[in-house]
């Protein structure tokens, strides 16, 4: 590993930790595009974004508590169950080719944008005091 490779990964780190921390994304959106461009496989940038993410998410989840936005038996639910769906997802991974589990990683990129923006054009926000 080269010190531009762990000058980028702490870079890439501390940046997904920023807009995790503001706009509550994943890091599997910010970290496997990333890490495929440092070099890594489509399988193991995402797998390694699984791991990476542990942290992002501990600091994340303790720090939204405090402000009173988790609720802790629907992550409770929806963790519990997604273990499941990793198990599956990881099996059809590693099974189909990494070309088309690229391809794949952008339909969903593509998808989570247009319902940001469809959700974004809406006009109506959430929360009676939001701007």
């Amino acid at each position: 590993m080269t010190t531009s490779t762990i000058v980028f990964g702490i870079a890439l780190g501390v940046a997904a930790g920023i807009l995790s921390g503001l706009f509550g994304v994943g890091g599997g959106i910010l970290f496997v595009p990333t890490l495929v461009a440092l070099g890594l496989g489509q399988i193991e940038a995402q797998a390694t974004s699984l791991l990476a993410v542990l942290p992002t998410v501990a600091v994340g989840a303790a720090n939204q508590r405090r402000y009173g936005n988790l609720r802790p038996r629907t992550a409770v639910i929806v963790g519990v169950s997604s273990v499941l769906g990793v198990e599956v997802g990881a099996r059809i991974a590693t099974s189909v080719s990494e070309t088309m589990l690229r391809r794949l990683f952008a339909v969903l990129l593509f998808v989570v944008a247009v319902q940001l923006v469809w959700s974004a054009t809406r006009g109506r926000p959430r929360y009676a005091d939001s701007p």
